[in-house]
């Protein structure tokens, strides 16, 4: 089966639906390519001083640079992007709140393997989520083309519905290809992995990554994201970031304090639980 391909005008609600059958959707050109090359310059400093992976499936001839809420003003328009907002929330629609998982630019150089085929969920200790229960929904944009050569992310379209801990080779696998600019969305329970790169350039992926609130954040974002920069970032994406309830007794800060009256350092405001109509309501429900 292919992947499901959409053009930028698509409803979420069509990516929502192609996700929940196939658990994986290429949105073409939903920027200009010239955006993630914004990204990538204001990126450079930090891409250039990060160092490889230590294993075989952080890669060798792989780089991995986080941070990026407090690193670029571009990868914070990226995060909050309303087709992937909708669109994750149209996937997760069965829990109160979801929040940012993990912000990275993978760059993949020349000569690097195949990574194992994996599930991403599987950070979450391996935990067997039931089947149909989607914990994630994620996203890499094509910061420079993604081809079959220069190591594409590889999927298998509908393994999100299979048994847990299985083992894949590469040819089990396709390539999602796509021109810079491009989103792949995929569900944290599709089994995938980095391509090959046997190019001759290094291939770069903006990794955006979005669970379910209460959930452990894979990249700490509290901590990756300095408090100076924070504290001057909108509300919205401050709450995308986790300084929000996850559910009604999740999230508080010492005396029943909303999280982001803590950040601010407000004296005054939000106090107590979260909404406990919603969360009677799932009891009954």
């Amino acid at each position: 089966m292919a992947v499901p391909r959409f053009a930028a005008t698509a409803e979420p609600t069509a990516i929502a639906a192609a996700l929940t059958a196939e658990g994986c959707a290429i949105i073409e050109r939903l920027v200009d390519p010239s955006v993630l090359d914004r990204a990538r310059h204001e990126l450079h400093p930090w891409l250039e001083a990060t160092a490889p992976g230590r294993d075989e499936f952080a890669g060798f001839r792989t780089r991995r640079t986080g941070g990026l809420l407090g690193r670029s003003s571009t990868c914070r328009e990226l995060v909050q992007h309303p087709v992937v907002l909708d669109t994750v929330r149209t996937v997760l629609a069965h829990v109160t709140s979801f929040q940012l998982h993990l912000t990275q630019v993978i760059a993949i150089g020349p000569g690097e393997p195949g990574q194992m085929i994996h599930r991403d969920q599987w950070a979450f200790d391996f935990f067997p989520f039931p089947s149909g229960y989607e914990v994630q929904c994620n996203t890499i944009w094509a910061m420079t083309d993604f081809t079959e050569a220069n190591g594409a992310t590889r999927v298998i379209p509908g393994s999100h519905r299979l048994e847990d801990r299985r083992q894949f080779e590469v040819e089990d696998t396709e390539p999602a290809e796509m021109a810079a600019g491009s989103c792949l969305f995929y569900t944290g329970a599709l089994y995938h992995g980095a391509g090959a790169n046997v190019s001759d350039g290094v291939r770069y992926g903006l990794n955006v990554t979005y669970a379910v609130s209460w959930l452990r954040q894979e990249e700490n974002q509290y901590l990756s994201c300095p408090f100076e920069i924070a504290r001057a970032l909108p509300d919205d994406l401050l709450k995308l970031m986790g300084y929000a309830r996850g559910a009604y007794a999740l999230g508080y800060v010492d005396d029943l304090r909303d999280p982001l009256d803590a950040l601010r350092g407000r004296s005054e405001g939000l106090t107590g639980l979260g909404d406990l109509d919603a969360a009677q309501e799932k009891i009954r429900a």
